[in-house]
């Protein structure tokens, strides 16, 4: 895809995914033949990731070569003082992946750093080989789908709304506060859906496809490009208590009418949890004894 909006960067951005989409369709086709490992539970990591990252860092150096890497599966790297740096997904959805469902994509965010401890995200790809939709945004540029620029949805009434967000899997934490949230999500919405890429859930709600979208504790590549193609879509994208997502962990983006309200609901549901968690009686710590009943003997052993 050649655009004349795209910048110089951003160009090099769409070049290189390109062509690990291309590998990533490729091993789409045989999924089943891949060899798999796991980082964590329901956390799997494919040789088409590291072969996608691979790629990636090569076309991305090779145009760049000052600039840094975050990159999800090989972690940071370059120079400590860097300027600018890449934020990767090399496959963002896969477990989707792996299972033939064609909902994943790459994703790479351009950070620039603002001082020592702090930077910002200035523009982003997010692609999806599958679909063959390239979701872009640049700050002060707007944001575009293919060659079509995006905005947001326009709808107002939370009857209406379809939200999207990530359920908690096996071993990751914050199920009480995923539960909380939801039961004060669900009675007031059209829908909720979770799709299992939180890159493309950002994408679509800066498309206008979902109306907002929540997810607890996410990384930095999973939000980087998103981040900043919401705002450029016209949307916030924001934490639950209205301050800035970057650089990763919980996540609020919407609408300008429904952002709000989604907020809200989960501000509300973090502190039911926290509440009801503070509520629960201390477990002992392990190989503490039990308490001594109130006869003042010890508990029989069996």
């Amino acid at each position: 895809m050649a655009s004349p909006r795209l910048s110089p960067a951003l160009n090099v951005v769409v070049a290189a995914v390109q062509k690990a989409g291309r590998r990533l369709l490729r091993d789409f086709g045989e999924a089943e033949k891949l060899q798999v490992s796991v980082k964590g539970p329901g956390d799997f990591v494919s040789q088409a990731d590291l072969v996608a990252e691979e790629t990636l860092r090569r076309e991305l150096s090779r145009a760049r070569p000052g600039f840094a890497f975050r990159m999800e599966e090989s972690g940071l790297s370059g120079p400590d003082d860097w300027e600018w740096r890449w934020v990767v997904d090399p496959l963002d959805g896969t477990t989707n992946f792996l299972h033939g469902l064609p909902h994943w994509a790459i994703s790479v965010g351009i950070e620039k750093r603002t001082g020592t401890d702090t930077s910002e995200v200035v523009a982003g790809v997010i692609y999806n080989p599958a679909a063959d939709e390239m979701f872009w945004a640049e700050r002060g540029m707007g944001a575009f789908l293919n060659d079509r620029r995006l905005r947001v949805s326009g709808r107002k009434d939370l009857r209406e709304a379809v939200f999207a967000t990530g359920i908690p899997f096996a071993g990751v934490p914050r199920k009480t506060e995923f539960g909380q949230i939801l039961q004060r999500v669900m009675p007031q919405v059209a829908g909720v859906r979770r799709f299992g890429a939180a890159s493309l859930d950002l994408a679509w709600t800066a498309a206008g496809r979902y109306d907002g979208y929540w997810e607890l504790g996410i990384h930095p590549w999973d939000m980087a490009a998103g981040l900043v193609m919401v705002r450029e879509a016209g949307g916030f994208a924001t934490d639950p208590e209205g301050g800035d997502a970057w650089p990763g962990g919980d996540v609020v983006a919407g609408n300008t009418a429904l952002h709000g309200r989604l907020r809200d609901f989960v501000a509300e549901g973090l502190a039911a949890a926290a509440a009801q968690r503070s509520a629960r009686p201390a477990e002992p710590a392990p190989g503490a004894r039990a308490p001594v009943p109130a006869g003042g003997e010890s508990p029989p052993r069996g």
